[in-house]
């Protein structure tokens, strides 16, 4: 950033210009400190990594965090590595520490007082047990050339987000409260930075769009204008489950420590290596999502009740962007080998959901096994017509009961999506070597970000598909409106849903207006659920 449009007080802007110093490190006056961040290799935007925005208690490390006093000095945001305990994803090795509740700030070099920005805040996926924030994945430099400032953001996972204890002190959802701390430093910080606080975007896909959707029903502060969920929900199957309040007893006992209380386990775990912890929980089979809390005095609660019970009390006001890709499972299922079809996918899929009798049970699962397979074998030979069930299950319907949630409760401002498209930087699909058609989950991720390991130069193809996609998402940040008038970028109109039409944009090597994707599929799931909604897990009477 340079000139009169640099993103630093006024009074250091004049002081360069005054006397014509070369500034080599951006420095942002903001309300917890001056930060010093970096200068983009192209010189288009400033960089400022790594800060942090809330911290851990390391005598309650499963336990909420608290939000950051704020730095005496100046701040270098110059690393963006810190990553929270997990097995991360490309190495498969047990890593990182507590110390990791940072955020990451992308500013256009046009950002200023005068020339506030939109704001795009990124919360990632990973199944609430691995992920982190920094430019090894999120690169940002396809959205923010679109003017819009980046935020990336970190949060707790597996064990320490989110263990669910009937305990004040372990309440649930930390890592979801902590991306609420994250949201609310934006909301603090970012004009500081150039940011239009008024015009903030929460995005996420997988758990971070499910992430995103807990935001939009749950939260009442307005920290965000818009939101967009990509392959996830809150009605999703993976998105909730039922706390084991036994975990910290299950886990002391692995590492040899016999507690007779949750307490007394927790006393012991804290000064455990976070590593052993992972391990535990791996070993013990200990599944840590987000919950319904149990209510605690003077304890902040998030998910108060099971989200297929609650309403969306913003859907009036908040605009949503929300899809999913046109083959979900694709990455689970193209390289499958036959242990994966030894168990009825369909029974046990069922079962893990809903609440019938094992008679019931029986039926309801031959009933969706006929659905899918007719009178054929589960086998690898069915492993398409599988993976079509489980696309539908996990992603594709859930997104449909979102978006007739969101309609019933007055929204009229939804804009769904599938994404169809099959290029070189496909991200599940290059990474795993698979050669089938289609959009597995996560493939659109590259197409938004610029991942290191994909170092080469997109082909043009794959470079059209970048630009539509990124306009798209950044036009939704700055107009609420993906295609506020077309193009020859965007040659289309696209509509919004109507509880009478439910339209799509696909994105595929064109852009395309649909009806109803896999509309004999979601006419089927309407039904179950209108027939079976009782049943869920963690639904209540009304």
């Amino acid at each position: 950033m340079g000139g009169t449009k640099c993103v630093i007080p006024i009074l250091l802007c004049l002081i360069f210009e005054t006397y014509g110093l070369p500034r080599v490190d951006p420095l942002v006056d903001s309300k917890i400190g001056l930060i010093r961040g970096l200068t983009a290799p192209d010189g288009t935007y400033s960089m400022f990594l790594g800060i942090p925005f809330a911290t851990v208690d390391p005598s309650n490390p499963f336990g909420p965090s608290t939000p950051h006093p704020g730095f005496e000095g100046t701040f270098d945001a110059y690393d963006d590595s810190a990553i929270c305990p997990q097995r991360e994803e490309f190495n498969q090795t047990l890593t990182g520490t507590l110390d990791c509740l940072h955020l990451n700030v992308y500013v256009p070099s046009t950002a200023s007082s005068k020339n506030r920005l939109p704001v795009l805040v990124w919360i990632y996926g990973g199944g609430f047990s691995i992920g982190f924030a920094g430019r090894y994945v999120y690169g940002p430099k396809y959205l923010v050339k679109h003017e819009v400032i980046l935020v990336t953001i970190n949060y707790r996972l597996g064990p320490y987000g989110f263990m669910c204890l009937d305990n004040p002190k372990v309440p649930g959802n930390q890592g979801l409260k902590d991306q609420l701390l994250g949201l609310r430093w934006v909301k603090d910080n970012i004009e500081a930075f150039g940011g239009d606080s008024d015009k903030i975007t929460i995005f996420g896909e997988s758990a971070g769009a499910v992430s995103v959707g807990f935001h939009l029903i749950y939260t009442q502060e307005e920290l965000f204008r818009n939101v967009i969920l990509q392959s996830g929900t809150p009605l999703a199957p993976f998105a909730i489950a039922e706390p084991d309040y036994n975990a910290p007893l299950k886990l002391a006992q692995y590492l040899g420590f016999v507690a007779t209380n949750s307490d007394d386990a927790l006393e012991f775990l804290r000064t455990v290596d976070t590593d052993l912890i992972l391990a535990a929980t791996e070993a013990t089979g200990i599944v840590n999502l987000p919950c319904v809390e149990n209510k605690f005095d003077n304890v902040e609660s998030l998910i108060t009740d099971h989200p297929i019970n609650v309403e969306i009390p913003n859907a009036k006001s908040v605009p949503i962007l929300i899809g999913f890709n046109n083959r979900e499972q694709l990455g689970t299922y193209a390289k499958a080998g036959p242990e994966l079809f030894e168990s009825d996918e369909f029974y046990k899929t069922i079962e893990s959901h809903f609440t019938y009798d094992s008679e019931h049970l029986a039926r309801v699962a031959e009933n969706v096994r006929q659905f899918y397979i007719g009178d054929e074998d589960i086998s690898a030979s069915m492993k398409w017509e599988i993976s079509d069930f489980s696309s539908d299950f996990f992603f594709n319907h859930p997104n449909y009961r979102f978006i007739q949630k969101y309609l019933e409760n007055g929204g009229n401002n939804v804009y769904h999506y599938l994404f169809s498209y099959d290029g070189d930087r496909n991200f599940v699909k290059r990474r795993l070597n698979i050669t089938d058609s289609g959009a597995s989950h996560a493939d659109e991720i590259t197409y938004l970000f610029d991942f290191t390991p994909f170092n080469e130069s997109p082909t043009s193809d794959d470079q059209l598909v970048i630009d539509r996609m990124t306009t798209l998402w950044t036009n939704f940040v700055k107009y609420s409106e993906p295609i506020p008038e077309t193009s020859d970028l965007l040659p289309v109109q696209w509509p919004l849903v109507t509880k009478e039409s439910l339209t799509c944009l696909n994105i595929d090597s064109e852009l395309s207006i649909q009806k109803r994707p896999f509309h004999d599929r979601v006419a089927y799931w309407d039904l179950f659920y209108r027939l079976n909604k009782v049943f869920q897990k963690g639904y209540k009477e009304d």
